[in-house]
């Protein structure tokens, strides 16, 4: 211990990532570091069709080569009697399966049909680059709208009609309201299809021990426990007999939150040949066979009185769920968010949403930071901003007029989810108030006039953050995803290790629980280890989605280390002669109150716990640790606002973003640099998705945005200096928190749409569609109903305007 004691960080305070060092120097530990004695290296064969029969897998070839020990085909009994079937109670939910390795036929590009196992990489490559595959093409349909109609090609024959799921969420009584309106607003939306592209893609190591009979997989998971629950399940194995770790993750955004073909196929292969196997996957592998999200189309009625108000909402939306529904989440995950959370942050009592889960040739859905709501936002902003413009009104005051405030607490949406935030109208007003909204429309008649096209955008929203378990019941699954464990333990020198079922792939999750366990005990955040990801270590956790750790997690910590805390308590008092009551903790130390001179330190006390335990209380046992779990049993909603000044140049539509500014309610906030790190990163993953981010089939079903070189990310150049701020309304949980991670994707599409609709005004253009591209934009200024600038007709169309 430091001979000088450093006081606890407290809650609030701005603690640097402990991570970082480790990090930033190289000395992380990723699934592509994991190495073992006599590690074999496996390549999968990809399906080069959409939608195909398999007549002919030949491996005579690869299996031939030198260093190749095994080629499985999707055929061979060693996986052919495995399937994935992601469960759901819904009404109207059809299970499909899907297959380790496709045998009789392929359902999108990509999928994998053989693996290869050889000593190394380049023997594995090479032989799988010789397997031989006959195919017998069929027509394919890659859009969901398409795939929903009478006669499209099927998906699956067990599923007509290509719905995986339906549902329609219906209140009040819409078509009346609309009846009454004083203007209706048709519009139909479309969403990009995106992928989240970490930084490290998927990639496991699977060990299987034969005289244990037990299995180790390595992988870089958000849910190791989940995924050690289906891989005992599938390979009939006793759960203690099988072990996931999460090691270090470079990047999840939900995108390794499912559990994928390749992870089981990995461990199938183990233990086939009897050593382990290795799998790291490339950029198009992760491009074509990762999880994709959110390919929506929205058709939309609105309407709205004379002031403004929102009368009512009619959506039909269509979600393209892809091939096959994805483990654990369902078909249903984007499909079933948008339709109970299109409404967001706003008043409405007349609402009626369709929404279908559609089967396509095309990769899985599956969750991806934000989860749908980018899509809801980006619908309900429009909405309000194309309402408050066919009346003649301010968007700004027609969003006063419309926000969920104070007052309406507690306020039932009319999908019966219960709003317990007051800040909407806040965090909306701070953002007015931040871009100096007067000022800037005085700013923007004066550069009309000088032909410039700058405009403003704004969004308000919510997410719905560390949902306990009557609030994750909606998707049905045979699981509830409302609660998390954590250990503490005190060893016999003062140190704490603290055990969590949570995972990290770089939100700075051992920093924040570092911090929380550190602050209940007082003690410096260096004498606190962190142990995250090993199911063979942690109390059983449910992982790492839905901007859930710190709520959810960070409260499993801070209940074992307030047993732990208790139970030091209860010895320093038997050591101190003092009553229980009266003895507190601060600064590492255990005290008499009023009597500062009578303490001991919480060393000594875990010293006595563990090696002198003839100084306990005769009611208590050795030992200083607990373990705990807590479920906040609902949700809370994070709320956030955002808005954009941007300008766009007709004649070229290039956009240019002047100035971003969000204001989030994060409830208490525990590390400031932690959360920053958060919203800003959420948002500029968003204006990515906003701008320049999109997955384009052709309509065989090929993959046209396959590498990098097609499918843009953002970069220092596309986003803007964000300006972000936090109020802290403390949430009805034990922390006092609010979910984070996600809040930011949240915005952007819709105050960047709104923003040029607003620039591009005098032209009438009103964007519908992602992402929000120069040649879309340049598009839509020639076909501009109000066209006034008579060059933007005659200029060359730019590349990429098809």
């Amino acid at each position: 211990m430091a001979d000088a004691f450093q006081p606890a960080a407290p809650f609030g305070a701005p603690v640097p990532r402990r991570e970082d060092p480790r990090l930033l120097t190289g000395r992380g530990r990723y699934v592509s570091d994991v190495e073992l004695p006599r590690l074999l290296h496996v390549a999968f064969v990809r399906s080069t069709h959409a939608h195909a029969r398999l007549l002919v897998v030949d491996t005579r070839a690869a299996a031939g080569l030198t260093g190749v020990i095994a080629v499985v085909t999707g055929r061979d009994e060693l996986v052919a009697r495995h399937r994935i079937r992601a469960r759901s109670a819904l009404p109207g939910y059809v299970e499909t399966e899907q297959p380790v390795l496709a045998a009789a036929g392929v359902r999108h590009v990509g999928e994998a049909l053989a693996a290869v196992v050889a000593t190394d990489r380049y023997a594995a490559e090479d032989a799988a680059a010789r397997v031989r595959v006959e195919y017998e093409a069929r027509p394919a349909v890659v859009d969901a709208v398409d795939a929903a109609r009478a006669g499209a090609p099927l998906v699956h024959d067990a599923m007509p009609g290509n719905l995986f799921l339906t549902r329609t969420f219906d209140h009040g009584d819409v078509d009346a309201a609309l009846a009454r309106a004083a203007t209706v607003v048709t519009r139909t939306f479309r969403t990009n299809r995106l992928c989240a592209a970490p930084l490290e893609g998927r990639g496991g190591v699977a060990d299987w021990h034969a005289a244990e009979g037990k299995l180790t997989l390595w992988a870089g998971t958000q849910v190791p426990h989940l995924a050690r629950h289906l891989l005992a399940e599938l390979l009939e194995l006793p759960e203690g007999r099988v072990r996931v770790v999460a090691p270090d993750v470079g990047g999840g955004f939900g995108v390794k939150a499912v559990l994928y073909p390749e992870e089981i196929a990995l461990c199938l292969l183990a233990r086939h040949v009897g050593r382990p196997v290795k799998w790291v996957e490339q950029r198009r592998e992760a491009m074509q066979a990762s999880a994709h999200a959110r390919d929506h189309r929205y058709a939309v009625r609105a309407g709205f009185d004379a002031a403004g108000r929102l009368l009512a909402l009619d959506v039909d939306a269509a979600c393209n769920a892809g091939a096959y529904s994805v483990y654990p989440w369902t078909a249903g995950i984007e499909a079933l968010m948008a339709g109970g959370l299109l409404t967001g942050p706003y008043k409405l009592e007349h609402y009626r949403c369709r929404v279908a889960a559609v089967a396509t040739h095309t990769a899985p859905a599956g969750p991806y930071r934000g989860v749908a709501r980018p899509a809801t936002t980006f619908v309900m902003e429009r909405v309000l901003d194309l309402g408050a413009r066919a009346l003649g009104l301010d968007p700004v005051e027609v969003r006063r007029l419309n926000l969920v405030g104070a007052a309406d607490l507690p306020y039932t949406a009319p999908t019966r989810l219960v709003h317990d935030s007051p800040s909407y109208p806040v965090c909306f007003e701070k953002v007015v108030e931040a871009i100096d909204y007067a000022s800037f429309r005085a700013e923007q008649a004066r550069l009309r006039k000088l032909g410039r096209h700058v405009g403003v955008g704004f969004a308000v929203y919510n997410e719905l953050t560390g949902l306990g378990q009557a609030a994750s019941a909606g998707p049905r699954m045979p699981f509830r995803t409302g609660h998390e464990g954590a250990t503490v333990r005190m060893d016999p020198s003062g140190g704490v290790t603290v055990l969590a079922g949570v995972t990290s792939q770089g939100q700075g999750l051992e920093t924040t629980v570092a911090q929380l366990v550190a602050a209940e005990l007082t003690l410096p955040i260096a004498l606190v280890r962190v142990v995250l990801g090993d199911t063979d270590a942690t109390p059983f956790g449910l992982g790492a989605f839905a901007s859930r750790q710190a709520v959810i997690g960070g409260g499993a910590a801070v209940r074992a280390a307030g047993a732990v805390r208790e139970k030091a308590v209860r010895i320093a008092a038997h050591v101190l002669e003092a009553a229980v009551e009266d003895v507190t903790l601060a600064d590492g130390q255990a005290f008499v109150r009023g009597a500062p001179g009578r303490a001991v330190t919480l060393a000594e006390v875990a010293r006595i716990a563990h090696l002198e335990t003839h100084r306990l209380p005769p009611d208590l046992e050795p030992g200083l640790d607990a373990t705990r779990f807590y479920d906040p049993i609902r949700g809370t909603f994070a709320a956030g606002a955002q808005a954009a000044i941007v300008e766009v140049e007709p004649e070229t539509g290039v956009l240019t973003i002047r100035r971003y500014v969000c204001v989030e309610d994060t409830g208490r906030v525990i590390n400031p640099l932690i959360v920053d790190g958060q919203v800003q990163g959420a948002i500029a993953q968003g204006i990515g998705g906003a701008l320049v981010e999109h997955h384009v089939y052709d309509l065989s079903g090929q993959l046209i945005t396959g590498t990098l070189m097609e499918y843009a990310l953002p970069t220092a150049t596309l986003v803007p200096p964000l300006e972000t701020t936090h109020i802290e309304e403390p949430a009805a949980n034990l922390l006092g928190v609010r979910g984070v991670g996600e809040g930011g994707t949240l915005g952007p599409a819709a105050v960047l749409a709104n923003a040029v609709a607003d620039a591009l005004s005098p032209l009438g253009v009103e964007p519908d569609e992602l992402p929000l591209t120069p040649a879309r934009l340049w598009a839509a200024c020639v076909r501009a109903p109000r066209r006034s600038v008579a060059r933007v007709a005659g200029l060359t169309r730019p590349r990429g305007a098809d």
